[in-house]
């Protein structure tokens, strides 16, 4: 803004008594002082406010004056109420330097024009920072992308002061201003995350705001540009794949000017999103050749041909991957007809990232292809270690969905489920049929299983755990209650807490000693116990038979 605005600004009491000429100098800020030397505040441009504390005699007006200059103060402005006129000193001063000079009427507070102007100043800086990203959008719309989402994100720090990130739907940090200071803590990343999508699924209008500690986020949407909000059907064929804004502000109190800002960003980022996806798709395509030789029943040389096509554009610089293993997921809504694939497709690209890796395309090595409601993930690993027992490790089930986990079953709400099976590495094309098979049955275990969000590894199939989550429920009940519900009521009506004894003593594998050692109890008040188990259920727990049913029994109540 120009200082002669601040002087035809009624409400802010300014009468000028120097500088005429240099009304149109631009004001870029304000800043209230009675240090004798504010340099190191003043970075130039802003209107300095002044009570005159720190004149003591005439001179140190021209020294004061001085500094202000130096520092490329756009103006000076001396408060009246404290020692009434200006003095003469500082006029004369402020015209032998030329520098404008006002002076603050007693009835008006520097408060009240420090808030005229950020507001002034804010709003002018909003309207270049619109129009810059509006021509930022049309340069990532019709060539390169200008530096991506980072770009805006620096000019919102470096212009407006606002820290903002962009975030994954599972809360992986995708990118941020480096003018932001630390990155976000992927806890905090996490529960932004969450919030955004169970806002989503409610059908709140972002921006949506969480408050962490004493830090208010505002989350805004970032959908795909060539989808409008209305443009889907159901939130639910998109909930679990839309990027999200994420600023540390409270758009409560925006005006509608920078909300509207803050939606251009995320036009600009979904531009970056389309561009991604698009990249993307090379990859799709592979994974779906070698799924349709593999479920076909190709012959090895085929496939293997295949794969060597693959290797080199999921592994840049190796060549060939000497493993590979198979993921397949699943996104299942309750009594709703939405096609699962394309949705599971884009969040088991986003869940195989490294959530620790950042940036919008961490995912080289992942390629993702869809058959009806299923993905299915082709992941070649350049190496895989082997565990003490033999047992070669790659991508773990039980570790894929940790860091994930809430977020999603944010998104999922009461109606939603995520099902996920990982097979074992494999070292050929002739292995891939059988990973296939294992990945799909090992997902299959996780269906049968309890929560939104499960997931079973390879690893589970060569268990008594396989075969537990097929039992019947009738079955299973009546064997449970058979077994145990006579030990229930015992501990209930005696607090004997022969429930709890038993599983200790089967974990033990029937050793006394190691199982009063675990229950501190001596091992006589221990037979004690053990003995009235096996009189309740007419069970000797001496025998395998006896201690397998036990074993059962207490893994399915």
């Amino acid at each position: 803004m120009r200082l002669r605005a601040l002087l035809d600004t009624d409400a802010l009491g300014l009468r000028l008594l120097g500088g005429e000429d240099e009304l149109d100098r631009t004001v870029r800020g304000v800043m209230t002082t009675d240090l004798r030397d504010p340099s190191r505040y003043l970075s130039g441009g802003e209107l300095v406010l002044t009570g005159l504390a720190w004149r003591r005699d005439a001179e140190d007006s021209d020294a004061f004056v001085r500094i202000l200059v130096q520092a490329g103060v756009a103006a000076l402005a001396a408060g009246e109420a404290e020692l009434g006129d200006v003095p003469d000193d500082l006029v004369v001063a402020c015209a032998r330097n030329r520098l404008p000079l006002f002076a603050v009427h007693e009835s008006v507070a520097f408060a009240t024009i420090t808030e005229h102007v950020v507001r002034q100043v804010s709003g002018e800086r909003a309207g270049d920072l619109a129009a810059v990203v509006d021509r930022h959008r049309r340069m990532m719309t019709s060539g390169p992308a200008g530096g991506g989402p980072d770009v805006v994100l620096d000019l919102l720090g470096s212009d407006l002061d606002l820290r903002a990130w962009v975030l994954s739907p599972t809360g992986r940090l995708i990118a941020g201003s480096k003018t932001t200071g630390p990155a976000l803590p992927a806890d905090v990343c996490a529960k932004l995350a969450a919030e955004h999508l169970a806002a989503a699924r409610t059908g709140r209008r972002g921006p949506h705001r969480l408050t962490l500690g004493s830090t208010t986020y505002s989350l805004f949407p970032v959908r795909s540009s060539g989808r409008s909000p209305q443009g889907s059907r159901d939130v639910r064929e998109t909930v679990l794949s839309d990027w999200l804004l994420a600023v540390e502000a409270d758009a409560g109190d925006w005006p509608e000017e920078r909300l509207d800002l803050l939606q251009g960003v995320t036009q600009l980022i979904s531009v970056e999103r389309d561009r991604r996806d698009a990249a993307r798709t090379v990859r799709r395509r592979l994974a779906q050749e070698v799924l349709e030789l593999v479920q076909t029943g190709a012959a090895p040389a085929e496939i293997a041909a295949r794969l060597r096509v693959a290797a080199p554009v999921l592994l840049p610089g190796l060549g060939a991957a000497p493993h590979w293993q198979v993921v397949v997921a699943r996104v299942e809504w309750d009594g709703a007809e939405i096609e699962g694939g394309p949705v599971t497709q884009s969040l088991l690209e986003e869940i195989l990232v490294d959530p620790l890796a950042t940036g919008p395309e961490p995912s080289d090595r992942i390629a993702v292809a869809h058959t009806g409601d299923e993905a299915i993930a082709l992941v070649p690993l350049p190496s895989v270690s082997t565990e003490h027992d033999g047992s070669e490790t790659g991508i773990l089930a039980d570790v894929l969905l940790e860091s994930v986990r809430d977020p999603l079953a944010a998104g999922l709400d009461d109606d939603g489920r995520v099902t996920l099976g990982v097979s074992a590495a494999v070292h050929s094309a002739e292995g891939l049929r059988g990973a296939l098979e294992e990945a799909r049955h090992a997902r299959r275990v996780a269906a049968a299983r309890p929560g939104r969000v499960c997931a079973a590894g390879h690893q589970e199939l060569a268990s008594h755990v396989l075969l537990l989550p097929f039992v019947p429920d009738d079955v299973r009940r009546a064997f449970t209650a058979r077994l145990l519900d006579p030990l229930r009521d015992y501990d209930r009506r005696h607090r004997a807490e022969l429930i709890p004894t038993l599983e200790a003593f089967l974990d033990c594998d029937g050793s006394w000693t190691r199982c009063a050692t675990r229950l501190h109890l001596h091992v006589n008040t221990l037979r004690y116990r053990v003995g009235r188990i096996e009189q309740l259920t007419s069970r000797d727990l001496s025998r395998l038979e006896d201690k397998l049913d036990f074993f059962l029994a207490l893994r399915m109540s």
